[in-house]
């Protein structure tokens, strides 16, 4: 059976910003997700590789979610590993790798404690590296309070050892093309762990606090029915959404830091309104369950194949030309770009809104107008 910290190092964001969470969370079921599963995957296939590569005894897990993206991700989170560890060797002698190491912070969180994917010793730099598996939101290793629990974590086990001064947090995350790190000092990290984290994990642990919604709680396994949540969007109110040529421009950008939040809660409370109704005798005045829409389907294809060639019907299959990554992969990266790098082309994304913390490169007005009128004449000429 897993164990799990009440106030665990990935969901330190969560209950450092809003510290009754985790006590609130337990009064509700933990679902596993497929996605969760996955990412499980992911890190057991990642460690085998990881072990293999440094000559460690190991068995390569089984599972129906590995497949040829995974088995590339998880090389290349092999393959960084071990281009950073030649690196290191070339000023460093014999660095000290360890993989799923338990990490224990409870002197700084109560009962504290997580596993760190990936860690380095070498002399006075600790190299802390974490595997995301997820796509969908991209996640940034500067001042994330997960990595530097695990920091804190492996310096109550090393510090006393070996003469660490700095620690650097590495986020690998490869299905977002995404990998970031940040050093901070020793100094650093438990001047943070004394001023700021102590106070708030004691909160946290005890249930304490304000609940400050944000998109920190998205994770939450209470986030249909946060009332902080419907606090947050109740501030829509006192817009007439008639048109929005009756809003200010500072009172459009307020709707627009709404609107995706406002959009998933929609989904997690409809979610949550449909669980609780199938497992459990709740009713909903206005609502009830029903069948959804479904398509049909053949039952068994290669028998339908068969009554139908028997029967004279040949022209039954498709051919479908394999899939661009696919094909990548079996050529190997070289040889595909030979061959076929010049009939490869990515086409525009859809141009979307989004908030400016975002990471991704902004659009300049003028080249978007200039594109779009080039995709319209093209299209109006076929």
């Amino acid at each position: 059976m897993t164990e799990h910290a009440v106030l665990s190092a990935s969901s330190a964001h969560r209950w450092l910003t809003c510290p009754p969470l985790p006590r609130l969370e337990r009064f509700f079921e933990n679902q596993t997700s497929e996605v969760a599963n996955e990412g499980t995957v992911a890190h057991s296939l990642a460690e085998h590789k990881l072990r293999k590569l440094l000559g460690q005894k190991t068995r390569k897990p089984k599972s129906k979610f590995i497949d040829t993206d995974m088995e590339q991700h998880t090389d290349d989170y092999a393959n960084y590993i071990h281009e950073l560890l030649q690196t290191i060797r070339q000023t460093k002698k014999d660095p000290i790798v360890l993989i799923e190491q338990r990490l224990d912070f409870s002197n700084y969180v109560p009962d504290g404690f997580g596993t760190g994917d990936c860690l380095i010793i070498a002399d006075k730099t600790l190299y802390i590296i974490d595997l995301k598996y997820g796509r969908g939101v991209g996640v940034s290793a500067e001042n994330n309070p997960q990595m530097m629990l695990y920091a804190l974590g492996a310096l109550n086990l090393f510090d006393a050892l070996y003469d660490i001064e700095e620690v650097s947090m590495t986020i690998f995350q490869p299905r977002k093309y995404n990998i970031s790190s940040e050093v901070k000092s020793v100094k650093e990290l438990k001047s943070w762990a004394e001023s700021e984290l102590k106070d708030k994990a004691e909160l946290a642990f005890n249930g304490e606090g304000i609940v400050t919604y944000g998109p920190w709680c998205q994770f939450s396994n209470c986030k249909a029915v946060l009332r902080a949540r419907k606090d947050y969007h109740d501030k829509l109110t006192r817009f007439q959404l008639a048109s929005p040529h009756l809003l200010t421009d500072a009172e459009i950008e307020e709707v627009l830091e709404h609107v995706d939040d406002l959009l998933k809660w929609a989904v997690d409370v409809k979610e949550y309104a449909t669980k609780v109704a199938l497992e459990t005798d709740k009713t909903w005045s206005n609502f009830k369950l029903v069948e959804g829409r479904s398509n049909r389907k053949f039952n068994d294809e290669e028998k339908v194949a068969e009554i139908a060639l028997a029967n004279g019907y040949t022209d039954i299959y498709r051919k479908n030309l394999i899939t661009l990554t696919d094909m990548e992969r079996m050529m190997g990266k070289e040889v595909f770009n030979t061959l076929l790098g010049k009939h490869v082309t990515k086409p525009k994304g859809k141009v979307t809104l989004v908030p400016r913390t975002d990471s991704r490169k902004e659009l300049v007005v003028h080249n978007v107008k200039q594109e779009f009128n080039v995709m319209e004449e093209n299209n109006n000429e076929q």
